[in-house]
């Protein structure tokens, strides 16, 4: 029991000591060139968002319930 509240709380510590401050390059360093045709470098936050092609929205309906499969041309038996 001891041992699981000891647990706990180092857990609790650890997830309380995050950083909550704004997004800056490390001194030195500075951010990536703004992409083509843009006259403004991206600010850190616009960064760390993915893109479309990264995370592409679902366009596919999903099936409701059991339905025959088409027939597959390229389902073809091993070849020897």
């Amino acid at each position: 029991m001891r041992r699981t509240l000891a647990g706990a709380a180092l857990i609790l510590a650890l997830a309380a000591c995050g950083n909550k401050a704004g997004l800056e390059p490390k001194p030195g360093k500075s951010l990536p060139p703004p992409p083509y045709g843009s006259e403004e470098p991206r600010s850190p936050d616009a960064l760390l968002e993915p893109g479309v092609q990264a995370a592409p929205e679902r366009n596919v309906e999903l099936r409701r319930r059991s339905e025959e499969r088409e027939d597959d041309p390229f389902d073809l038996p091993p070849s020897e």
